[in-house]
């Protein structure tokens, strides 16, 4: 069964709004971070480096829960619960460029936040999230 996002709240997925991503540390404690994610239609794509504690949580427990609040009215929000359907290092960096141009305006990540010589060192990580249940409140 597919889930999709509510029309009158697709805004929050498709634009520059950061989310809170929830995961589970391995002694169980929930774990929040604060991310960028971009939406392809049907799944949320987080990108982070491999060696981020999201990026454990994520592999070890592939059940998370992404908040959007809007920013002019945070009773306006969307949760998305979902799970990892898949984890590649393929087209990461462009997939962060991509976020870097939503968010800031920016065509690329490097060279603007952070030093141009070191894009690629860092392993980076793109989870795919399929939500398998949308709130949408406001």
């Amino acid at each position: 069964m597919s889930i999709t996002i509510p029309a009158s709240h697709q805004d929050l997925v498709e634009g520059p709004v950061v989310v809170v991503l929830a995961t589970l540390m391995p002694n169980g404690q929930p774990h929040t971070a604060v991310v960028w994610r971009l939406f392809d239609g049907t799944h949320l794509l987080i990108c982070t480096g491999r060696n981020r504690q999201k990026s454990q949580n994520m592999k070890a427990h592939p059940l998370v829960s992404i908040l959007t609040l809007y920013p002019k009215n945070p009773g306006r929000y969307l949760e998305i619960r979902g799970r990892v359907e898949e984890i590649t290092e393929a087209g990461a960096i462009p997939i962060l460029d991509k976020m870097a141009q939503l968010y800031t305006g920016h065509p690329k990540y490097s060279g603007y936040l952070e030093p141009a010589e070191e894009e690629g060192q860092y392993p980076l990580l793109i989870f795919k999230i399929k939500p398998t249940r949308v709130v949408a409140v406001g």
